[in-house]
């Protein structure tokens, strides 16, 4: 069982010296983690039964890592977001368990969710760029907006609460009908076209899935309104690049603000780049400074849960079939 409570995907795993990877000198807070849960951290071989792997580009590395050590029956990875690993986990949990960081960053995270917000709605990606003094007001206040969430996540959660403050109306787009505390309203995925006529604000943080690919596209933007922001801090390939490109210069939306792109790095000359109504930051919304201590603490608490061996209080569960 999940600490929510959820049936684990597999049967729960065999206890035993966790692995700590890729080497260096990045792992002293996981190490750290490990032994204060009361487990013991050792090399990657035939004894290791956990793992927590650091990379999250790479991979193959986990793959080879995994062959390695056939014993390993619990991993946990680095990032919320695990479609990097998403074949692995595919062909691999049927027996392995994988934990993820998902919650683990949401404050950071839902934090620059809110600024970007606030900074698309206040004009600041056209008054970062001005090298004259404006005299046309611009600019829109948060209060009392429409605010539409795109998943329900520990970051959608999060920025549901960072809003409170703002007596905002709340909707939630997600696969379960379940409210979600602090939402006016709750949807499912199939009511997202719905939803967006109404919206001044739009802010993407869903699981990037191969159903969830390119979830916004040219029908999406030519719902909302001329005056709507899109923020998006979860992947970027939730969302169709050029037909973003297109609805920032026809004007269909007002502007985006976009920590996430497709590709990522964004090359130097895109369009986006260049285009007066978005801001782009380069997939920082979580810093390693940030997040350290932060998977620090996941990596203890799954360890604790790993040596008790009930199969009990793992957090971040990943459904391999789901992939997220």
């Amino acid at each position: 069982m999940t600490d929510a409570g959820a049936a684990l995907p597999v049967a729960p795993p065999t206890a035993g010296p966790i692995a700590i990877l890729p080497a260096g000198g990045g792992t002293a807070l996981h190490e750290d983690a490990v032994t204060s849960a009361g487990g013991t951290v050792s090399e990657l071989d035939d004894s290791a039964r956990g793992l927590v792997w650091l990379d999250p580009r790479d991979p193959t590395g986990l793959s080879d890592a995994l062959d390695a050590a056939p014993g390993v029956g619990w991993v946990q990875l680095p990032f919320a977001g695990v479609d990097a690993f998403a074949s692995l986990i595919a062909s691999h949990g049927d027996r392995i368990l994988f934990t993820s960081a998902k919650g683990a960053y949401a404050e950071p995270v839902a934090e620059h969710a809110l600024a970007l917000t606030l900074g698309t709605l206040r004009v600041l990606q056209k008054r970062a760029r001005a090298r004259s003094w404006a005299t046309e007001p611009e600019g829109v206040s948060l209060y009392g907006r429409n605010v539409v969430v795109i998943g329900a996540g520990g970051i959608a959660q999060e920025y549901i609460r960072l809003l409170a403050p703002f007596e905002v109306s709340i909707t939630v787009v997600r696969r379960s009908p379940d409210p979600v505390p602090g939402a006016d309203r709750t949807v499912t995925t199939d009511a997202l076209d719905e939803v967006l006529p109404d919206a001044d604000v739009v802010m993407i943080a869903a699981a990037m899935t191969s159903g969830t690919s390119k979830l916004f596209g040219r029908r999406q933007f030519e719902r909302m309104k001329p005056s709507a922001r899109l923020v998006n801090i979860a992947r970027g390939g939730l969302v169709d690049t050029d037909a973003l490109v297109s609805a920032l210069r026809d004007g269909s939306i007002a502007a985006a603000g976009l920590d996430v792109t497709d590709p990522e790095p964004l090359p130097d000359g895109h369009p986006l780049w260049d285009e007066p109504g978005a801001i782009i930051t380069p997939h920082q919304a979580d810093t390693p400074e940030m997040v350290a201590p932060l998977l620090a603490e996941r990596v203890r608490l799954n360890t604790a849960a790993f040596l008790d061996g009930a199969g009990t209080g793992f957090v971040g569960v990943v459904d391999p079939v789901a992939g997220y």
